[in-house]
């Protein structure tokens, strides 16, 4: 997180070394670190896993699949930059490490959510051009067709900056040291998380929104002319709606799949930020509360719900993660077979 549960509850008060040494609810450290411990397992698992899958099918790559490639990477980053550290930084109470270690983490913590955010905006809105504007030539360019993706990293790797010059390592109480947050009293707390859900959620949602609504109006206009052609047989198609009416069951499967994303996105996303304002505008928020906690850590969940619905709209995907496995398992078999024989184990 940009800003952890544990430290969130200290910037909104002072920067004061009392602040720092307050005894934290070790009842909820432990919630903390088993849900924090099931997400990054199965973050880690499920993309990892479809990283590979996809990986060995990359000379067959299609559009789509570069952008699920891509999201995958970005979170894999959520997993290993922030649920991991979070984790271990639950588990040692303080921030084990140097200032230039605390500085990297807080800031490869906002690059995985920066990269899975404005990863889904660009599928998104890819899928919004094939739909909207299939004669488009830059659909057809394949020179262009990692431009959107480096777009949303370079966004990502830029927005994530802020944290390197915000975060330091502190003292805290006497001999005490912590990676926190030095912002200018009252306001700058406030300021830099409004701004912060602002780029990385509001403004996302509003794109994402529109290219859905904007999607979903052409196919029903589609529809409608569709309807019209087969009532008076013989009437060609408006071009507009041509490349709608001709769609596959492939694109209208990935459509499905573009909003699955997208929802999960939302539900998981905006109970965080929900609580990151609360939590930064009202001095009196219940930021120690097992819910506000739970809340803030379930956003990480967004990671292990992509790799799932991609794999639940791509039928034949499973078969082959079976595959790999299987074949994994033979290479393991073959392994202990050899190591068997030459011990003369028979």
């Amino acid at each position: 997180m940009f800003l952890s549960p544990d430290n969130m509850c200290s910037l909104n008060d002072s920067n004061s070394v009392d602040a720092g040494d307050v005894a934290r609810n070790e009842s909820l450290a432990r919630l903390e670190i088993a849900l924090l411990s099931v997400i990054f397992i199965s973050a880690a698992i499920l993309n990892t896993s479809l990283l590979l899958v996809l990986w060995r099918q990359r000379k067959q790559m299609s559009r789509m699949r570069v952008f699920v490639f891509h999201l995958c990477l970005a979170d894999l980053v959520v997993a290993f930059f922030q649920v991991c550290p979070q984790l271990i930084w639950d588990i040692t109470d303080r921030f084990v490490g140097p200032d230039l270690v605390c500085r990297l983490v807080k800031y490869l913590q906002v690059l995985g959510m920066f990269s899975s955010t404005y990863m889904i905006v660009v599928m998104t809105v890819d899928r919004y051009q094939a739909v909207c504007n299939p004669m488009v030539k830059f659909q057809r360019t394949s020179t262009r067709l990692n431009i959107p993706v480096c777009l949303a990293w370079g966004v990502s790797l830029l927005g994530s900056l802020p944290q390197v010059f915000i975060f330091a390592q502190v003292e805290v109480a006497p001999g005490v040291f912590d990676c926190w947050a030095d912002f200018i009293q009252p306001w700058g707390l406030q300021t830099y998380i409004t701004w912060i859900t602002l780029v990385i959620f509001i403004l996302p949602v509003i794109t994402l929104v529109v290219c859905q609504v904007r999607i979903c109006r052409v196919i029903q206009i589609n529809l409608y002319q569709k309807t019209q052609q087969q009532r008076n047989v013989g009437l060609p198609l408006p071009s507009r709606a041509s490349g709608v009416a001709g769609m596959s069951k492939a694109r209208v499967k990935t459509l499905k799949m573009t909003v699955a994303i997208v929802l999960a996105y939302i539900v998981c996303w905006a109970p965080f930020f929900t609580v990151q304002l609360w939590s930064a505008w009202d001095a009196h928020a219940p930021k120690e509360t097992a819910t506000f906690t739970i809340l803030m850590l379930l956003a990480s969940l967004n990671s292990c719900a992509n790799p799932c619905i991609y794999l639940m709209f791509s039928g034949h995907l499973p078969k082959r993660l079976m595959r790999l496995r299987a074949i994994g398992s033979l290479t393991a078999g073959i392994q202990s077979t050899r190591r068997c024989w030459s011990a003369h184990c028979i």
